[in-house]
């Protein structure tokens, strides 16, 4: 992408120290693949592409439903039966034209996980599944991509930033199995406005990585109790006996 800046769509970027004018650039230079354009991605999406960013893939196999409205706020109910990924595609280019969006109609796993990330400088993961989340976790670990993962359930939700560099922790190191008494947000419910803080903060996760700004969540995990409206951050080191990092 060109480094050339829309000042007056930026203008509020532009005018905070951490961002400024290189921040911006970065970000209009910068290619971030979502994992899932749901009640996470959604928001991850619209407020990266609002931000900027210069290339943006998204992937979901899934179509639109109606319980998906609840949260799901890149789609409209006239979207019923549409797939996600293409529709999101397009309600990102009319948020921001200048942000590039791919649509993949595909459910990633193990074995096309590599060739659908690679060359992204960030991928963030909403998905709803521990397969998908080990195979994206494996992929960002081999080719060396940051990897943002978000997650939800009924009142709680958390973020963190893995792989940011070799000796950080990944994903497999938090959760080495899939849990024995893992949840779907289908059976115990999930309250839509969490996602939009959740996929918010993924979001304001990815522009902090690109620009530099801050102190990233990096082997840090930010855990959200959003029924008692409280949080805090957990250090994560890494597992020597992780499957697919430690040795």
């Amino acid at each position: 992408m060109s480094d050339e800046i829309d000042i007056e769509r930026f203008a509020r970027h532009i005018v905070l120290r951490e961002i400024g004018g290189p921040g911006q650039q970065a970000l209009g230079r910068a290619h971030a693949v979502l994992i899932g354009a749901g009640g996470l991605g959604a928001p991850a999406a619209l407020y990266l592409a609002a931000a900027g960013i210069g290339r943006l893939t998204l992937i979901d196999p899934d179509t639109v439903s109606l319980d998906n409205l609840q949260r799901q706020i890149l789609f409209r109910t006239a979207d019923v039966g549409a797939p996600k990924a293409e529709t999101g595609a397009k309600a990102l280019a009319a948020l921001n034209p200048g942000t590039a969006v791919t649509a993949v109609t595909a459910a990633l796993d193990e074995n096309n996980a590599q060739a659908l990330i690679e060359g992204a400088d960030l991928v963030l993961d909403g998905c709803d599944n521990f397969e998908t989340r080990f195979a994206v976790n494996a992929a960002c670990r081999a080719l060396g991509i940051p990897l943002i993962s978000g997650a939800v359930g009924r009142w709680d939700g958390q973020v963190a930033l893995f792989n940011a560099s070799p000796d950080a922790p990944c994903y497999r190191c938090w959760v080495p199995e899939v849990p024995p008494d893992a949840e779907t947000c289908a059976r115990v419910g999930i309250v839509g406005a969490l996602t939009g803080v959740i996929g918010s903060l993924m979001a304001l996760e990815a522009i902090k990585h690109i620009c530099e700004a801050g102190e990233a969540l990096d082997g840090r995990i930010f855990l959200l109790d959003a029924l008692g409206l409280d949080s805090r951050t957990v250090k994560l080191a890494k597992d020597p006996a992780c499957p697919v990092c430690g040795g």
